[in-house]
């Protein structure tokens, strides 16, 4: 197994951190918060991915100084692509409107078998689709049908073209660019120049000045004329900057076009073009009929330049299917010319040609249909399956799509498939869902380096599990690949170490902690035989060699942990409360211990603290001086906590004062622990929060 020694400096709080990864394994990093985990994952990514990102993560130590010092990554070199699960992930990859995920077929459906189906399909389509390729003329006569069918607009609810349409805007109340009104007969030169609409937006804003005087606002003569200022105002009523736009545009499409139209359809426009009046009902019913042609067109032109596998999934219909690709201009006469039938004709030949390969073409879609309902089949099943064991009521469902597929999610008690998951799943949902989203995408890009940033740490035990069995033993797990886990929940070391979770091929995780001091960020290797009740380990110190008082600390957390509160827990208990006289709890509060009492818990804590002497310890609590000297003298974390609350100091913040009184007092200490001596849980701020208050006394 290849080993990858990264070395990350100089980025965000890091000042440097070493990293081995092992390569085709799964390599979890455990660490207190605050460590810097998420930091050593986007500067590795932002390494790999060359995108930027990493300049980014430069220390604000260094930020407006000389660019002698630069975030920097080494050892990474090896790896050429990276897929990182993380809080963006979730918030911007997946749980879009229309899909689960992003891209979901390029995740959950096309696979190399696929694409190999899909290229033997697009070679018998290609006959079709070369018709189109390098075709100027072509493509030019495609986009002017669509200009001039979008110009119709969306029709009313009797078909008829809306007033609102760039065509009657246009022609509606005659041509008034060809056919110049008397009144405006002077201005005839502007009307019909190369750019009208220029003329006239100008002469229309010279209007609003109209009122100051009985001049021309554009050369102040007066006008001798009622008349004259009356001629001026008609040009303003007569056009518009844009319906002269419309109609000129629309001239030049028809223009265009005009050999593609049956001669009869030719007339007929001509007359619509020119006239002066109003279009008569007649011709705008012969218009109506047009766009109809004009949409059944380019609908197969459009159909055929892009014809592709998902145009064709219904294979019990292909051969009918494919003969109905024929453009019949017989049905579609007002487009029915020498010039239209001088491209249809190619078009028709090659749908002819592959219907004589008609059944290869069958054998291909059944084929890709046959593949693509398995894989989609296969990961449903394995993602609603895994929602279905951690307790979600969501399950997935791959639709098909006009010229894709969709995953979409649907709740249990509805069929439809729900349009806003990320408002409706609770963050626990949305994260464990996200992360098995992800994992299928890994299986699809197949990265060379796969991230995960402290994915399950929010979720119970049993969702952990959950979680834990999807990522590394169904269909698309990652065992195998070369992933780095970064946490601060110890529970999936234990899982994984300790074989809960199975199934590695003898490729079996690579688990570490990580240390950090002074900025620097260090690993120790986590075996089996690290993962104990932290009962057993304060049982294991107190046979060490240490200060008796420290021993003690242990011992009464072994009693509290065994629930043994007996004289022993209680003696101890009164010691750490700086009680001359011991007592124990009773009905009436606490009382003070007889002498048998602690007699007999003295005995049987000298059994493992031999050196146990009540008062003596009682003098060293009771010094605050000699308790502060033994704070400084250790280097557990865990150690120098506990001595803390001896201390008469107190930490002014909540959050700091919350954690030295709690975190390492009772919470967490039940279940598996490191041992302390060996693995610094204890982050390093917590420490330092400790060190300035004693030394500010």
């Amino acid at each position: 197994m290849i080993g990858l020694q990264i070395t990350v400096t100089n980025c965000n709080s890091l000042d440097q951190a070493l990293i081995d990864l092992k390569t085709g394994c799964l390599n979890v990093k455990h660490g207190p918060n605050g460590i810097g985990k998420s930091t050593i994952a986007k500067a590795i990514l932002g390494a790999i991915r060359l995108d930027g990102t990493l300049d980014d993560l430069l220390p604000f130590k260094f930020k407006g100084k000389p660019a002698t010092i630069t975030p920097n990554v080494k050892g990474h070199e090896p790896l050429k692509t990276a897929l990182v699960f993380d809080e963006d992930y979730v918030n911007q990859f997946a749980f879009q409107q229309d899909e689960v995920v992003k891209n979901s077929f390029e995740i959950f459906v096309r696979t190399i078998d696929f694409d190999e189906t899909i290229k033997k399909i697009d070679i018998l389509l290609d006959g079709i689709k070369s018709t189109f390729k390098d075709n100027a003329e072509l493509e030019q006569t495609i986009a002017d049908l669509k200009t001039l069918r979008d110009a119709f607009g969306t029709p009313n609810r009797d078909g008829s073209i809306p007033k609102s349409s760039k065509l009657i805007k246009a022609f509606g109340s005659g041509n008034k660019i060809d056919n110049v009104p008397e009144s405006l007969i002077p201005y005839q030169e502007f009307v019909k120049s190369k750019n009208p609409s220029k003329w006239i937006g100008w002469q229309v804003k010279g209007l609003e000045f109209l009122d100051i005087a009985k001049k021309c606002p554009f050369c102040a003569v007066p006008f001798i004329e009622e008349q004259q200022e009356t001629t001026v105002r008609t040009v303003e009523k007569e056009y518009d900057a844009a319906t002269v736009n419309h109609l000129n545009t629309l001239k030049e499409v028809i223009g265009r076009l005009g050999k593609y139209f049956s001669q009869a359809c030719q007339d007929n426009l001509a007359v619509v073009v020119a006239a002066k009046t109003e279009l008569t009902v007649a011709q705008k019913g012969f218009l109506t009929t047009l766009k109809v042609d004009l949409d059944a067109l380019i609908q197969q032109l459009e159909s055929l330049r892009s014809i592709s596998f998902f145009a064709l999934r219904d294979v019990d219909q292909l051969d009918e299917k494919v003969a109905l690709l024929r453009i019949d201009l017989s049905m579609i006469d007002k487009l029915d010319s020498a010039s239209t039938r001088a491209i249809t004709d190619p078009i028709n030949q090659k749908i002819d040609d592959l219907l004589k390969r008609i059944g290869e073409l069958k054998g291909h879609v059944g084929k890709q249909k046959a593949q693509i309902a398995k894989t989609i089949k296969e990961n449903q099943a394995s993602i609603n399956d895994f929602l279905a064991s951690a307790g979600y009521k969501y399950l997935v469902q791959v639709n098909e799509e006009l010229d894709t597929y969709k995953m979409k999610l649907i709740h249990r008690d509805s069929n439809e498939h729900v349009s806003s998951a990320a408002k409706h799943l609770s963050y626990g949902e949305r994260n464990a869902f996200a992360l098995v989203l992800f994992m299928h995408q890994v299986s699809s890009e197949n990265p060379d380096l796969v991230i995960l940033d402290d994915p399950i740490s929010s979720f119970d035990k049993n969702k952990k599990f959950a979680i834990m069995h999807q990522l590394f033993r169904e269909k698309a797990s990652l065992k195998g690949r070369t992933t780095l886990m970064l946490t601060h929940d110890l529970e999936p070391a234990i899982d994984l170490i300790g074989g809960t979770v199975k199934g590695f091929d003898g490729a079996d995780p690579w688990v570490t902690f990580l240390h950090s001091q002074k900025g620097a960020v260090s690993e120790l290797e986590i075996k089996r035989s690290d993962i104990r009740t932290f009962g057993a380990i304060c049982s294991d110190i107190c046979t060490r060699q240490i200060d008796p008082l420290i021993k003690a600390i242990y011992l009464r957390r072994f009693y509290e942990i065994s629930e043994n509160k007996g004289p022993e827990y209680n003696l101890l208990a009164s010691l750490f409360h700086k009680r001359a006289a011991p007592t124990v709890l009773g009905p009436a509060g606490q009382v003070n211990m007889i002498a048998e009492e602690i007699a007999v818990a003295t005995a049987s804590i000298q059994v493992r603290i031999p050196e146990f002497d009540y008062a003596k310890l009682l003098a060293i609590v009771t010094d605050n001086a000699q308790i502060i000297s033994r704070y400084h003298a250790t280097n557990v974390g865990y150690e120098k906590i506990q001595l803390f609350r001896l201390t008469e100091a107190t930490h002014e913040d909540d959050i700091i004062r919350k954690f030295i009184n709690e975190s390492y007092h009772i919470e967490n200490e039940y279940v598996m622990q490191l041992d302390p001596y060996k693995f610094e849980s204890v982050p390093e701020y917590v420490i330092a929060e400790c060190d300035r208050v004693l030394l500010n006394g």
